[in-house]
């Protein structure tokens, strides 16, 4: 943790650590609740590191975990686990349940972790119109839920096509680089807004992606949107009174 006023830098929990029996590879987005105490994250894969996302994402492995960790206790635990590649995490406002994405499963799991329900998880939206990467709250209750790619609908989806087809992914691991791939990935730039019950409320759409491309994270302050990128170097501010 690195602490903005003082310049402190503090380790919480080490990559090292087993927990469950297994280490962190892949520590990914957190949320925060408000006093501070409780720290939702997580790890998208055992097996694969960050630089490594575009094997994990054709791999489709399901070694990805949602944990909590208590900044009291110290202690840390498995909220749900054997997930696809668990990506962005962010608490309800009443801090009643967090949302995960399962980025290579198009859907947004929803996670109680108080009250009568704590401890059960359901699907707040699936079957999603592109791959989802960060979840942010929005000013109108509900969430904004950045989509790193799409899903061609009608069209052709080389990720959908690929995940029954394992044999495929084989070949294309010893053939091409990531690179190479990646240049068959739409640059079709997708924003979602969702309601607090998961409904789509509306969508923002560049599909040249023109203004920018592979968006990973929304942030609303101020009247405007910040889009960031989890390939392109760039920070996008976005009006949304001109959307």
């Amino acid at each position: 943790m690195f602490f903005l006023t003082s310049g402190e830098v503090k380790l919480l929990l080490s990559s090292e650590t087993p927990i469950e029996g297994k280490k962190m590879s892949f520590v990914n987005d957190l949320t925060i609740t408000r006093d501070g105490r409780k720290i939702y994250f997580t790890d998208s894969s055992s097996k694969w590191q960050r630089r490594d996302y575009l094997l994990l994402v054709m791999e489709g492995t399901d070694d990805g975990r949602l944990l909590e960790y208590d900044t009291v206790t110290k202690e840390v635990k498995v909220l749900l686990d054997q997930l696809r590649f668990p990506n962005g995490v962010q608490l309800s406002p009443e801090e009643d349940f967090v949302l995960v994405a399962e980025t290579t499963m198009a859907r947004i799991r929803r996670v109680y972790v108080s009250g009568l329900m704590k401890g059960g998880a359901d699907m707040f939206v699936e079957n999603m119109p592109g791959f989802p990467d960060n979840i942010r709250p929005s000013s109108s209750g509900g969430y904004w839920v950045a989509m790193s790619t799409i899903r061609p609908n009608p069209g052709f989806s080389m990720l959908d096509f690929l995940s029954e087809r394992p044999y495929i992914k084989r070949i294309i691991f010893k053939l091409f680089s990531q690179e190479t791939v990646m240049k068959f990935v739409p640059r079709y730039s997708l924003v979602l807004e969702l309601s607090d019950s998961g409904a789509f409320r509306r969508s923002l759409h560049d599909p040249d992606g023109l203004v920018a491309t592979y968006i990973s994270e929304v942030h609303e302050h101020d009247g405007h949107l910040y889009l960031g990128s989890f390939r392109s170097p760039f920070i996008c501010r976005l009006s949304l009174q001109s959307v």
